[in-house]
């Protein structure tokens, strides 16, 4: 029977027993605000999802993205693909540059280095550019590719749509 338990607890996906939280949402928007708001939502324009699926280099099947605000502040919970599960990070934006950038839900089975200050303070004070890009470069981490370049894709989205949010204001 024990031979049996083995053998199935070999077949469950690595990625169920890898999730992990390290902040929830309303933590993170409440440390970002210093309150928390009420959500808001911003209709994406045909330009602004093509925008953002150039950004991801894949298709962006949502109509609508939610924020929550305070005066020219703004935090983001977006999601993004690692390698095979989705990565929850939050973002904070003020004046144009990212002031915090925090992984809030781990889903992959290794490259959760990601979640360190060593590799998220790269992100503070980052702006982007005309070209949709960031004005530095991030540093890898070796082992942890594909998350460091969704956290990257995560941080230029988030600086993309607090720009739209603060125009359209």
């Amino acid at each position: 029977m024990n031979k049996l338990l083995c053998c199935l607890l070999l077949w469950l996906p690595i990625s169920v027993l890898a999730e992990t939280s390290y902040q929830s949402n309303d933590d993170f928007i409440r440390e970002s605000l210093g309150t928390l708001p009420k959500a808001d939502v911003l209709w994406l324009s045909d330009q602004q999802k093509a925008d953002i699926e150039s950004i991801l280099a894949h298709g962006f099947n949502k109509l609508r993205v939610r924020y929550w605000r305070d005066g020219a502040k703004t935090a983001w919970i977006l999601d993004e693909i690692g390698k095979e599960s989705p990565i929850t990070v939050g973002i904070h934006v003020a004046a144009g540059k990212i002031v915090n950038t925090k992984v809030l839900v781990y889903r992959e089975s290794r490259g959760d280095e990601v979640r360190h200050d060593f590799f998220t303070n790269q992100f503070k004070s980052a702006t982007l550019t005309d070209s949709l890009e960031l004005d530095r470069h991030i540093d890898g981490i070796t082992g942890a590719t594909l998350s460091v370049k969704a956290l990257t894709k995560l941080s230029r989205i988030a600086l993309y749509l607090d720009a739209a949010v603060q125009q359209a204001n």
